[in-house]
């Protein structure tokens, strides 16, 4: 039997490292190391739900989606800053709903990720920036029956058990001289490094292994996560 394939659909946080950017990587490009399964990554750097849509990357992930599939959608970072459009109880929410009907349709699994969190220390604690987004897809996630995957949380929690210093070394913070994508050095606390990348793409591998009953001495995965 064909093993099953997961789908990335959402933006620069879970989008494939650019080879002129390395060492900075979205979470999607250590996927399929984490969890042994082959991976599709269709994320791109500035993608909203609504651009994910009109420029087709949404239909091509699709094409390639087969009963037993699994697709992960994470959005939000860019859909924030249109909030006229896509305020996250409206034009967001309506186009997540979408998505995952549209996997549904496929006999596939959808699965709604919140988004990683920004790495913007206040003290000792990190602070929210993303507003209402993750308890819209919270909510969404517990409307429609779909799997949830906390990333909001889990960063959170990573960055501020690192703490202010170390959780930096998880980010694309390069001093000058380090890289030659930046000569002069960066400072980002949005976009992850490959130790960054690496840590949330195996949170996600184990939540998945979770969500499809593969953990410990739970049944190995099998079927759909259809409801």
């Amino acid at each position: 039997m064909t093993s099953a394939t997961y789908h990335l659909a959402g933006d620069s946080t879970v989008a494939p490292m650019k080879p002129a950017e390395e060492p900075m990587s979205g979470w999607g490009h250590f996927l399929e190391e984490a969890s042994g399964i082959p991976t599709r990554n269709h994320a791109f750097g500035g993608a909203t739900t609504e651009s994910f849509l009109e420029t087709g990357s949404w239909e091509r992930l699709l094409a390639d989606v087969q009963p037993g599939d699994t697709v992960l959608i994470q959005f939000g970072h860019n859909d924030q800053k249109q909030p006229e459009l896509l305020a996250s109880r409206g034009g967001y929410q309506d186009r997540l709903r979408r998505f995952v009907a549209d996997v549904r349709a496929r006999a596939a699994s959808p699965v709604l990720c919140t988004s990683c969190a920004r790495r913007w220390f206040d003290g000792d604690r990190v602070t929210p920036t993303h507003g209402d987004y993750p308890n819209a897809v919270r909510d969404l996630a517990h409307e429609l029956d779909v799997p949830l995957i906390d990333l909001s949380v889990f960063t959170t929690w990573l960055y501020e058990d690192l703490g202010d210093e170390g959780s930096a070394r998880l980010l694309s913070h390069y001093a000058p001289g380090e890289t030659t994508a930046w000569p002069d050095g960066l400072t980002d606390d949005t976009h992850f490094r490959i130790d960054g990348a690496r840590k949330i793409a195996a949170f996600v591998a184990a939540s998945l292994r979770g969500i499809e009953r593969r953990d410990g001495d739970l049944p190995p995965r099998g079927g759909s996560l259809v409801h």
